[in-house]
């Protein structure tokens, strides 16, 4: 297959990436392992509210990863999903990308945006033996919740940002966190706080009781509680998978760009979580201008006398 442009990974960042790149006129192919588009959020976290998205206050995963997909079509993205990038070569020059199944994109230039990597949630040290009959480690759909009485496991955003989004749904909702301090943020628990989500602190879960579905959870030697949904969000171990053998100069689970988002291996860019630079801030909205500047150098590298500038969609819309 001859492209373009080949970005890896169908996040957010990558279907911004390819957005870009038809905004610019470059065909553009977009690899991932998973099956559908979206990465993280559309595997993960559908449901949960995302508020770090400029002009967007509130907006589910599922509703963004929908608006960003619909921008990427725009311009006839060919997607090659349920498969892995396993290797890179260059011919004359250009990058050849090996996908597990055998196929070889033959590209002008290639865009990273792998966001952590392949991702395995952490698991529950007890109850293991609970998982899809009451235990789990993600909320795809929030009605499958609903009149329950649910334990989130975990002290991070994505374990209040559960309990809050489950609380009008849910019989009851507990937090169980072994510290008193949590990582999310203070907004978040206040707001959990207001609507009535319990908290049990300095505990942890010794065991999930229950027959063919789970009805209890022990805290510590004696403490239970009702339970038949029990969420554990203790976090995901990454790693960047055929990626670390490629040869990119690496700081640990992350590849490191230039100014222009370039790496260290010709006409290989990268942008979003998997890239590392000085100053470097992990948000979704520095990934979609990050992933604008790596397309449009790019473009530049693809056609020496091509602009840098893209020009503004609005000029395109009026010229249309």
């Amino acid at each position: 297959m001859h492209t373009d442009l080949v970005i890896v990974g169908a996040g957010p960042t990558g279907l911004y990436g390819a957005f870009c790149a038809g905004f610019r006129g470059l065909s553009t192919v977009l690899v991932d392992a998973l099956p559908q588009v979206g990465g993280q959020i559309a595997a993960l976290y559908p449901e949960k509210v995302v508020r770090d998205v400029a002009g967007l206050p509130a907006v589910t995963g599922r509703r963004l990863v929908d608006g960003l997909a619909a921008q990427a079509d725009a311009f006839g993205t060919r997607y090659l999903l349920e498969r892995q990038a396993v290797g890179i070569g260059h011919e004359a020059g250009r990058p050849q990308l090996t996908l597990s199944d055998g196929t070889i994109v033959d590209a002008g230039a290639v865009v990273l945006t792998a966001g952590i990597g392949t991702f395995t949630p952490r698991a529950l040290p007890a109850g293991e033996e609970f998982l899809g009959r009451g235990l789990s480690y993600f909320v795809p759909d929030l009605s499958a919740h609903a009149d329950r009485d649910v334990v989130v496991v975990g002290g991070g955003d994505s374990a209040i940002d559960w309990a809050n989004a489950l609380v009008p749904l849910a019989r009851s909702v507990t937090v169980v966190h072994r510290r008193a301090r949590f990582r999310a943020h203070a907004a978040s628990i206040t707001e959990a706080q207001q609507a009535g989500v319990v908290f049990r602190t300095n505990c942890e879960v010794s065991e999930l009781i229950g027959g063919d579905w789970v009805s209890e959870v022990r805290l510590g030697p004696s403490d239970r509680l009702a339970a038949d949904s029990v969420i554990a969000a203790l976090g995901f171990i990454s790693d960047l998978g055929p990626l670390a053998d490629w040869g990119l100069e690496l700081s640990g689970r992350t590849i490191v760009v230039d100014q222009r988002m370039r790496t260290n291996l010709t006409a290989v860019f990268a942008a979003g979580d998997v890239t590392e630079y000085p100053g470097k801030v992990r948000l979704m909205s520095v990934g979609f201008g990050e992933v604008a500047t790596a397309v449009n150098n790019a473009a530049v590298e693809l056609d020496p006398d091509a602009a840098l500038f893209p020009g503004h969609s609005t000029d395109s819309a009026q010229g249309a």
